[in-house]
């Protein structure tokens, strides 16, 4: 399998991969400032009400982390089609997931990104931001990864939080 960084993806940087469905989207409806209507939003936007749990503020408080932000979720280009424009955040790059479960590590309990994203950070210190890893996703990192890595949980009913922040804003001080 040959991994090459995509499009917009700046060298040197910490990359930082974002899942939507938990951390941007949680399970569990939240108070957002929302700017704007339904009557701005794209016609492939309405109908889908879980939108309306973005949080606009997570999207310069993520763009204010510095790193390189990476869609990380099955939403893929959706993600810059959909969830961006209400975060207020520009393209990203996306990682494009492979067709077929091609590790055998997935079996070991380990989360079905997470050799993958190891594999196309290709060295780089990077921070993970999902709702399903789990000790055993963190432990793989450490011992397979090269280059630094936060593997951070999200709860996904609270979606990111000001303590998510907070830690990630930690780790990179130390990289």
């Amino acid at each position: 399998m040959t991994l090459r960084y995509g499009p917009g993806v700046m060298p040197g940087v910490v990359l930082i991969f974002v899942d939507v469905d938990g951390p941007l989207i949680p399970f569990k409806a939240r108070a957002v400032r929302r700017a704007g209507g339904a009557s701005g939003e794209p016609a492939a936007d309405r109908g889908n009400p879980l939108l309306d749990r973005l949080d606009p503020e997570d999207g310069r408080r993520l763009l204010a982390l510095g790193g390189q932000l990476v869609w990380a979720t099955t939403w893929m280009a959706q993600a810059n089609e959909v969830v961006s424009p209400r975060l207020g955040l520009p393209e990203l790059p996306v990682v494009e997931w492979p067709d077929e479960d091609e590790d055998e590590d997935v079996a070991g309990g380990l989360h079905w990104k997470t050799v993958f994203l190891t594999r196309w950070a290709a060295g780089r210190p990077f921070v993970w931001l999902d709702d399903e890893t789990t000790d055993a996703d963190r432990r793989w990192v450490m011992a397979n990864h090269p280059g630094r890595a936060l593997v951070h949980r999200v709860d996904p009913y609270a979606g990111l939080s000001e303590a998510d922040f907070s830690e990630v804003r930690r780790w990179l001080e130390t990289v």
